[in-house]
């Protein structure tokens, strides 16, 4: 009988012990599931922006330098701007949400595949290293908006200094050409629930049956067929990728070094 009894107590608290361990596994599981979801966060997705003031008579200019090659050292640059007035707020900036510069519009300025520098005067000079370089420099509003029409941008390939030095790159001004421009650096609060998307191109137009943007973020893909600015919506705190391609019709990547381009920012 005593056995019995024993033997019953070792059953019972090998089931007790058994079932706390089954219900802290299913804690487990539970919290873990509900971490992963918050990692994954909201579904991301695009939307294309609209109400910006169109400047369909904005003009940017390259005064200066006036050649294609220069000597090395700090590079001194002087644009011409027309219709369009830099260090001033753009016309309800703030009311659609996106990161707005204090400062106003300016100058998206570009040395080959680095991320934009912003100019909100038309003469200034940069440090650059001796080679070949390319420049694109083109009109944004004070949210960081491109402006787009024929005029807006300056395209040119310089040499600094001696020539066979630094990086060679397969870029062809003339060809299509996609200029990554936003989202960059980091956001915080409230800037991080819209990021805006935005990109230039050059000698090419998107359409549904010709060419394309490709935007992968977060590995997940967008297909562009109008140029335009976009809203980026759902993305979790942490660093965010985002990856832009110029496709051809057929869906290949083009040619060109600044056709397929990574960057990453930073959500806190």
């Amino acid at each position: 009988m005593r056995s019995a009894l024993l033997i019953g107590s070792a059953v019972a608290c090998l089931a007790a012990v058994s079932c706390k361990n089954t219900k802290k596994k299913n804690s487990d599981k539970k919290e873990m599931t509900e971490t992963e979801a918050a990692a994954v966060g909201p579904e991301i997705s695009i939307e294309k922006l609209t109400g910006s003031p169109a400047y369909t008579e904005a003009a940017l200019q390259l005064n200066k330098p006036t050649r294609a090659h220069v000597p090395a050292g700090r590079v001194a640059f002087d644009f011409g701007v027309t219709h369009f007035e830099l260090r001033v707020q753009t016309e309800h900036a703030g009311q659609n949400e996106l990161t707005n510069s204090k400062k106003g519009q300016h100058i998206h300025f570009i040395v080959d595949d680095r991320p934009y520098s912003a100019h909100y005067e038309p003469k200034f000079d940069v440090k650059m290293h001796e080679g070949t370089h390319y420049i694109v420099a083109f009109l944004a509003r004070s949210y960081h908006e491109s402006v787009k029409n024929a005029h807006s941008f300056v395209a040119k390939k310089i040499t600094v200094g001696d020539a066979s030095k630094g990086k060679v790159r397969h870029v062809d001004l003339s060809q299509p050409t996609l200029i990554y421009s936003r989202p960059k650096g980091t956001y915080k609060g409230a800037d991080t629930e819209n990021l805006l998307l935005d990109f230039f191109l050059l000698n090419t137009e998107l359409s549904p049956t010709g060419n394309k943007v490709r935007a992968t973020i977060n590995g997940r893909e967008f297909l562009i067929t109008d140029w335009a600015p976009y809203v980026i919506k759902g993305l979790p705190k942490g660093t965010v990728t985002v990856k832009l391609e110029l496709l051809d019709s057929d869906g290949h990547v083009m040619p060109g070094d600044f056709n397929s381009v990574v960057r990453q920012v930073e959500l806190k």
